[in-house]
């Protein structure tokens, strides 16, 4: 893995995209209280600083949860809401939703609530285009697989409603987006040479799916994956993003 991040670090122009949930943070069991493994986010200030890499975050979170929790380096491009909302240095409108959607969104946020109010610990994350149902705090993994077939069940009848499946949660948005979409977005406005992604989780998939033969996808921890290199948790990342930091700050001969 070294010498394929090393040849990554070689390229004139890259860009580095990270999930933050299960990837630059560790998964804890109160989502609001996630923030950067601190070696990560030392690796993240880091790179940052280098000429020819861009750093963006990709991740499920909203963009204003996400600002708040990752704390980005000035400069760091934000994909959020799985690629719905975007913030790449750019002024715009955001995420606006129809009248059709913002009924569907409602809709959405009621039948999730009334799911979680049957089963102790699990609880509704309300986001700009949807809500995210989850289960890491109730007792017992097969009562948290119940909770969230009873939501697949109940979002069945809401028009406009997207699902997401994840790690212990279940997301249903009203705008269809997917991380690779944000990839791609990302990769049409910076240009790089090579894209690095990494993440952790079943919708980070469709990040890697995108990636190209001179890309690099990095698995944080198991299950299958079109990722073309693994390392086993979130803490681990900042060894791969420190080789790429070390290679690019190394005089060349």
């Amino acid at each position: 893995m070294i010498g394929a991040l090393e040849r990554f670090a070689d390229h004139p122009k890259i860009l580095i995209a990270l999930d933050f949930d299960g990837c630059v943070a560790e998964l804890v069991s109160d989502a609001a209280a996630a923030r950067p493994v601190p070696a990560n986010a030392q690796a993240i200030q880091r790179l940052a600083a280098l000429d020819g890499v861009d750093l963006a975050y990709v991740s499920g979170r909203s963009l204003e949860t996400l600002r708040e929790l990752a704390s980005p380096p000035a400069g760091v491009l934000l994909i959020g809401s799985h690629g719905a909302e975007q913030d790449l240095g750019e002024d715009g409108p955001g995420l606006q939703l129809s009248n059709t959607e913002e009924m569907a969104r409602a809709q959405i946020i009621d039948t999730l609530t009334e799911v979680a109010a049957d089963a102790e610990g699990a609880w509704v994350e309300h986001k700009p285009a949807g809500a995210a149902l989850h289960v890491r705090n109730v007792d017992g993994d097969e009562l948290a697989e119940h909770v969230l077939e009873h939501g697949r069940a109940a979002l069945s009848l809401v028009d406009g409603a997207y699902l997401k499946n994840g790690k212990k949660v279940l997301e249903s948005v009203v705008v269809l987006s997917t991380k690779g979409e944000g990839i791609t977005a990302l990769r049409e406005h910076t240009t790089p040479d090579a894209v690095l992604f990494a993440g952790d989780d079943v919708t980070d998939e469709h990040g890697f799916e995108v990636l190209r033969e001179a890309d690099i996808g990095v698995k944080v921890g198991e299950g299958e994956t079109a990722a073309t290199h693994r390392i086993p948790e979130p803490k681990d990342l900042a060894a791969v993003l420190t080789v790429i930091a070390e290679r690019r700050s190394t005089p060349r001969a």
